[in-house]
């Protein structure tokens, strides 16, 4: 056994008996749901599906809430290490449900006064925002697999998460201009940084045009098509296993220090991994990764709940 691999078993071994009285489990966790499904299809990976199909998964009030609510638990969980999210039926989503916008316009075009109107109304869409930047805090990766039409809040929702994939059938169209408002749930906000082409982001914002498949690719909004939802979905939960399998603490700091430095600058971000690093570069997951690198023949590292 090589003198480096046995020091790194030796040092590990030290650190698993100084820290197990530090080892505390969450348990208890309800993801009881009435517009959202959600499942553990392998170990550390959950599904998270959107189960309104005869709305065409269109978001309400309800699934905004649950939505908000799942990511926020799972971004605590530590049987949860990487997050698949799709929707049921025959399209991802139709985009926000418009009997909500009919309570807002109520409100909006009701008797009180202005002002207790405009506050009304900003506290709902910054709630709504919140709900959707949920994915964004979430320090589990979330992989997004769309199929047929992604419409208006369905775009939101998208642009929050980490890796896109869609069948080749999909089509994704930001609305709000056809419905006289503009789109208030961060795809302005998101979308440019997602896609990189400023041009490319106000022709589809402004003219509400529908982007197909092969667009959506070359323009790097998704990054594989599929055939099929079925290929489509097996691919995902293939690559939420390969990553829930990597050390947790390498995968979250990956997410939440790529999240930072997109709105940092370059200085910032090396000075944010550095910080990072100065702690986590001490976990037992680095003589995990190691060992398993130097030894070719041992079996895949193990790795602690994060």
């Amino acid at each position: 056994m090589p003198l480096t691999t046995n020091i790194c078993r030796q040092l590990l071994s030290f650190s698993r008996q100084s820290n197990m009285s530090n080892i505390r489990l969450m348990s208890g966790i309800s993801y009881d749901y009435k517009a959202l499904n959600v499942t553990v299809p392998s170990p550390y990976v959950v599904s998270v599906e959107m189960n309104r199909p005869a709305k065409m998964n269109a978001l309400n009030k309800e699934m905004w809430t649950e939505i908000g609510d799942v990511f926020t638990k799972l971004n605590q969980d530590p049987d949860c290490r990487v997050v698949v999210l799709s929707a049921a039926g025959k399209m991802f989503s139709a985009g926000v449900d418009l009997s909500d916008l009919t309570q807002l316009a109520a409100v909006m075009f009701s008797e009180d006064d202005i002002a207790r109107k405009s506050m009304s109304v900003y506290q709902t869409l910054r709630q709504a925002q919140g709900f959707i930047t949920s994915l964004e805090k979430c320090q589990k990766p979330i992989i997004c697999c769309i199929h047929n039409a992604c419409v208006g809040a369905g775009v939101d929702l998208i642009t929050a998460t980490d890796i896109r994939m869609c069948t080749s059938d999909a089509w994704f169209c930001v609305k709000e201009v056809d419905m006289g408002l503009a789109a208030d749930v961060g795809t302005l906000q998101r979308l440019p940084k997602v896609i990189g082409s400023q041009s490319l982001v106000n022709d589809l914002c402004l003219t509400a045009r529908k982007m197909k498949c092969s667009e959506a690719e070359s323009s790097g909004l998704v990054s594989n098509t599929f055939d099929s939802k079925e290929d489509m979905m097996t691919a995902a939960h293939n690559m939420a296993a390969n990553i829930a399998s990597k050390s947790p603490v390498a995968v979250q700091g990956t997410k939440m220090n790529l999240v930072y430095s997109r709105e940092h600058t370059v200085e910032e971000g090396l000075d944010q991994v550095a910080k990072w690093n100065m702690t986590m570069l001490q976990s037992e997951d680095v003589m995990k990764a190691a060992m398993a690198a130097m030894d070719k023949d041992s079996e895949s590292p193990e790795f602690a709940k994060l």
